[in-house]
């Protein structure tokens, strides 16, 4: 326990004072000393004793859980040549019982270019050093081992180009995910510009169809066409998280004015008045990060499954209630659970019936690829069990 100022100086006064003398100072030493006085009882060695001094005391030092040990997958190959067509979770899966533990046991070489980037044709290679295992690479003939002192590769989105690496997960997957927005802030959805009205007048419109807009008239901008889907809401606190962004199509300003034209040339869906514009992002989505556990503890729940379908299985989209307010990051992996049911105990004995929860059971693993404020995006990489809407997610135990 840490002293305030002001206990400290009483102490320093007390030890100065070491006389009955002090005991005025304090006026509940005072009623002590009488009371002992009627007793008849002989103070004279215990009224000179000085008030003890409050010691400081360090706060408690919290050690830090041990790490989880990476042990590799029970039939863990020594050598194997990267293919094309491969992906990173695939190989950190034929190599690790923990994938998502790759960053732990792989190393930046400074001798080997790209070093955070695997390609076809590489020979990685599984060692042990100091009783851990670790993994190296073979690139054109030439070993590069990492030697002590080693620097850790820190997981990251890499901004390089990737033609020719090989993607941490399958890129057609998710692509469509990547280049189309699909949340929208409901507050920003209303002052989106937006269609107005076809131009021969019809009522629905598609690819090489003109409409007239408002909002924006930018000679050669680009936009989505969306329209406002299902609401995202929070299964725990009932907040709504956003609204899913139906893609439409694609078009282009061709004309300024108020309204001004835009030009459909790709459709999804039939438009309609009233839908919205958002600027078409240039950037191409990096799609090569490293599968890595999040450092923070994450629980959340599956809120919405791609197309509706009842049952999750692998490589499926997920959306969960969880983004980047609570720490997630786009290669962050998480367990999925199947939640466990309520059921009745008709063997208790209980005249009424006791309820027991069972409890959840691990179903697989999910890696995100796109995170929102309080929504991500995750494709589900491994499904032991059933998966379902509602279902928990959360970090990988350590």
């Amino acid at each position: 326990m840490i002293e305030s100022p002001r206990t400290g100086f009483r102490a320093d006064r007390d030890k100065r004072h070491n006389s009955l003398n002090s005991v005025h100072y304090n006026p509940f030493q005072a009623l002590a000393l009488a009371a002992l006085l009627a007793t008849g009882m002989t103070l004279a060695g215990c009224a000179s004793a000085p008030e003890p001094a409050v010691e400081a005391r360090p706060a408690p030092v919290v050690q830090p859980a041990e790490p989880k040990p990476v042990e590799p997958a029970p039939r863990a190959p020594e050598r194997y040549v990267v293919k094309k067509g491969d992906t990173l979770w695939d190989i950190s899966t034929m190599f690790l019982k923990d994938p998502w533990l790759w960053p732990e046991i792989w190393y930046v070489n400074p001798q080997i270019r790209n070093p955070h980037l695997i390609y076809p044709g590489d020979i990685i290679t599984l060692f042990w050093h100091d009783g851990r295992p670790h993994l190296r690479i073979e690139r054109e003939g030439e070993i590069y081992q990492t030697t002590l002192p080693i620097e850790r590769l820190s997981p990251r989105v890499r901004t390089q180009p990737l033609e020719q690496a090989i993607p941490t997960i399958p890129v057609d997957a998710i692509r469509a995910f990547l280049s189309h927005p699909r949340l929208i802030d409901p507050d920003e959805y209303e002052k989106l510009p937006y269609v107005l009205r076809t131009q021969d007048g019809r009522l629905m419109f598609g690819a090489g169809n003109s409409v007239y807009v408002r909002g924006t008239d930018t000679v050669g901008g680009r936009y989505h066409l969306i329209r406002k889907g299902d609401r995202y809401v929070d299964p725990e606190s009932g907040d709504t998280l956003g609204f899913e962004a139906i893609e439409i199509g694609q078009g282009v300003i061709v004309r300024a004015g108020d309204p001004a034209t835009l030009r459909v040339e790709a459709s999804k869906r039939e438009g309609l008045r009233g839908d919205r514009l958002l600027p078409l992002a240039e950037d191409e989505y990096n799609t090569s990060f490293l599968p890595r556990a999040p450092e923070q503890d994450i629980r959340g729940q599956i809120i919405d499954v791609l197309d509706g379908v009842a049952q999750v299985g692998q490589y499926q989209i997920v959306t969960i209630n969880r983004g980047a307010r609570d720490g997630l990051e786009v290669g962050h992996v998480l367990d999925v659970y199947r939640r466990g049911e309520k059921m009745r105990d008709e063997f208790s004995g209980v005249l009424f019936q006791d309820t027991v929860q069972l409890p959840d059971e691990r179903a697989g693993h999910l890696l995100i690829f796109r995170t929102f404020d309080r929504v991500s995006y995750g494709l589900i990489l491994r499904a032991t069990r059933e998966i379902h809407l509602l279902d928990p997610v959360r970090t990988p135990e350590q």
